[in-house]
């Protein structure tokens, strides 16, 4: 669709200007003039009292054929020779879409001695693996994977690439896309299939969390998209499912990867893993202090977890970013989540609503993080974090497992 301005019919009145929310139009030589910002909303239309704006249907130049483009692609993302969780729900979201379009589910895999990564992801329920084993893709490099990848994707045609949004998938998803002049959506937490078109409906948080967008890619392939962490289910791994290994052919040419690995620094601070936590104690601005992080982490400690926060706290320069939860830091979907003077605010519930059992504890009764908690507390957490973890010491390990 686009917005065409009749010239002849345009009086200058600038009504449409004052209308248009996205500040899409201009005066030029006393004629409305259309934006490159303008997102067709067509709000301009009605207000013009000269009839000179309407909403047009464009005709589309399909420069690809969709239909030579198959199959459900998931980057299986690795580290030192170890999947990443992400890649495992990946695949086992992308079975799920493979079978309602009816075709198979692939991995995608560059590293060097790939042959178990490769049965592992059989096991996982691939279908097919498109292996790129090379010296040189050890260690994740930006001109690296996206040439290996792309030239695949060029050769193979898939209709549908996943990348987990981890640091690499959002830093590989968007070369990828624009070397395959296609489009990608960032940060899904919701994927389906539309029933009649066989195309993937891409669902992300959109307006600070206060919305949730639907996005389509009907006119180009592969339809990408870069998924959080932590809000699909894993695949279940059966060791007695095989597929077909393709291995990629990998070939250099000078300077086609300009950067070198010299060393790897790892932060010698605490190490975080929310995605994989299954239990989380997580505080907020009602903690009122830094220190009562301390008070969180000796919760954690006794249930084998680790701590979280909202963005307030971590804003307040109270913890570090690596342990905020929500719509600008970590999906999670532990065993329990325990929220720590923490109001509700949809920016971090669509980053911990899928636990599997929420506990909240405010001085707030009306906080809106109690209408989505399985059990709610209503006071101080200063005296009812000391009482939960006496229990605890209380009951030997075992038992609580239980």
């Amino acid at each position: 669709m686009a917005i065409i301005i009749d010239k002849d019919l345009c009086r200058g009145c600038s009504l449409c200007i004052k209308a248009c929310p996205f500040d899409a139009l201009k005066m030029v030589d006393k004629k409305a003039v259309v934006l490159d910002n303008c997102t067709t909303c067509g709000t301009c239309v009605p207000v013009c009292p000269f009839n000179a704006i309407s909403k047009e249907e464009i005709e589309k130049t399909q420069t690809i054929d969709i239909t030579e483009y198959h199959d459900v692609w998931v980057f299986a993302e690795q580290r030192e020779g170890k999947l990443m969780q992400v890649s495992i729900e990946l695949l086992g979201e992308g079975k799920k879409l493979a079978e309602k379009i009816g075709c198979k589910l692939c991995a995608i895999i560059c590293g060097e001695n790939l042959d178990s990564l490769a049965d592992d992801l059989f096991a996982y329920g691939a279908d097919r693996v498109y292996a790129a084993d090379d010296k040189e893709l050890k260690s994740y490099r930006t001109d690296s994977y996206t040439k290996v990848i792309y030239e695949a994707i060029m050769n193979y045609k898939p209709e549908i690439v996943l990348l987990g949004a981890t640091h690499i998938g959002r830093d590989l998803g968007p070369c990828l896309a624009v070397k395959c002049n296609t489009g990608l959506t960032a940060d899904c937490t919701k994927l389906e299939i539309d029933p009649e078109t066989k195309g993937i409906q891409q669902t992300r948080p959109a307006f600070g969390g206060n919305l949730m967008a639907t996005i389509l890619c009907p006119d180009h392939r592969p339809q990408m998209s870069t998924v959080r962490p932590g809000v699909m289910s894993k695949a279940v791994y059966d060791k007695s499912l095989k597929g077909e290994l393709i291995k990629l052919p990998v070939e250099w040419k000078e300077n086609d990867i300009r950067t070198k690995v010299l060393e790897f620094v790892k932060n010698a601070g605490e190490q975080v893993s929310l995605t994989d936590a299954e239990y989380i104690v997580s505080g907020g601005m009602g903690l009122a202090k830094p220190e009562g992080f301390d008070l969180l982490k000796e919760l954690a400690t006794k249930l084998g977890g680790t701590v979280a926060s909202s963005r307030a706290a971590v804003d307040e320069g109270w913890i570090d970013h690596s342990y905020q939860v929500g719509q600008t830091g970590t999906t999670v979907k532990p065993k329990i989540y325990f929220a720590c003077g923490i109001s509700g605010a949809i920016q971090h519930l669509a980053g911990m609503q899928d636990s599997d059992y929420i506990v909240a504890i405010n001085t707030n009764k009306d906080a809106p993080i109690f209408e989505v908690a399985d059990y709610g507390i209503v006071g101080d957490l200063y005296q009812v974090i000391p009482e939960i973890i006496k229990v605890l010491d209380s009951k030997k390990q075992e038992d609580f497992g239980a």
